[in-house]
């Protein structure tokens, strides 16, 4: 395990209420990142200074500024994304990981998550469990599964992520599903491991606004990747089962009917939409097999410079 090495990117805006809290948690890790890039995304507070002074006490740590951006989207985030993988991409790593600048993953997290990739040379995407706060309760993140990794927490085998072609930007969001989509799709294992806990500072999409807007949001993207509707009740039909989620889940539901009836644009490739549909579909019927494999997409190193 000690020879296996890891390097990370963190997007971080306006973060100086959490910022210092995720690089104690990364400086305290029983395996330390090879490098870790850290991009100020257009902060305008204390951001900036708490990220440099600790890259003056820990070589691993790189701070980079970006031009600031007038509005707080996905898109940007991912361009920021891209501009650390280009100065990652000379390194010699094995694993790449995205840690959003409001978590606090345990100083074992990322031993005990590469031991898994250790053990499973097929698993292309791995992370723990989101937990977030609902009124003193550590709960799972709304809409986790086994079968996908929080963006927040994503780590990739470097042949994976290169393979994908690292992040897409998506100006509607989704960036890490469409990511665990494309990896799936190429016979990658995509998994969230339940005894890995990530605590997260806020509920996930609530950054700027309310809890059941962020729901409408999710179901609103659901409809934009091109979920197929049976599956999208399933999920419905399964949150009504836990009580303190019904509200949650039908606001989901919501988002997705009015993005269904505005015909709003599906962003992803039209065999993109197939293929997750009939992964979809053979999740809820067991006559209906699982969708095959795509054949690899050329991408062997970082893109360009910006």
């Amino acid at each position: 395990m000690k020879s296996i090495s890891y390097v990370l990117m963190t997007p971080a805006r306006n973060e100086e209420q959490h910022i210092a809290d995720l690089l104690q948690a990364v400086v305290a890790q029983t395996l330390l990142p090879q490098k870790w890039i850290i991009i100020s995304d257009g902060s305008t507070d204390r951001t900036d200074d708490i990220i440099q002074d600790y890259a003056r006490q820990h070589s691993f740590i790189q701070y980079l500024r970006t031009e600031p951006d007038s509005s707080r989207n996905f898109a940007s985030k991912v361009y920021a994304l891209q501009k650390a993988w280009v100065l990652l991409e000379p390194l010699n790593y094995d694993f790449i990981g995205n840690l959003d600048a409001d978590v606090m993953p345990e100083p074992n997290y990322f031993e005990n998550l590469l031991a898994y990739f250790h053990r499973n040379p097929q698993l292309g995407i791995g992370g723990g469990v989101i937990v977030e706060d609902h009124d003193g309760n550590w709960l799972p993140q709304y809409n986790a599964s086994s079968l996908n990794v929080a963006g927040a927490v994503q780590l990739f085998r470097r042949s994976c992520f290169e393979q994908i072609g690292g992040y897409q930007p998506l100006p509607c969001g989704g960036v890490d599903a469409f990511a665990d989509l494309l990896a799936r799709m190429h016979g990658w294992q995509v998994r969230s491991f339940t005894d890995l806990t990530v605590k997260h500072h806020r509920i996930t999409g609530t950054e700027a606004r309310s809890l059941l807007a962020a729901r409408m949001g999710e179901g609103r993207l659901e409809y934009a990747f091109g979920y197929h509707p049976l599956f999208e009740m399933a999920k419905l039909l399964a949150r009504i089962a836990e009580k303190p989620r019904v509200i949650g889940g039908l606001a989901r539901l919501w988002g997705f009917m009015r993005a269904w009836w505005g015909a709003e644009q599906i962003v992803i490739s039209s065999d993109a939409v197939a293929w997750l549909r009939r992964e979809q579909l053979s999740r809820l019927f067991p006559f209906i097999s699982a969708p095959e494999p795509k054949k690899p997409v050329s991408h062997s190193s970082a893109p360009e410079a910006s």
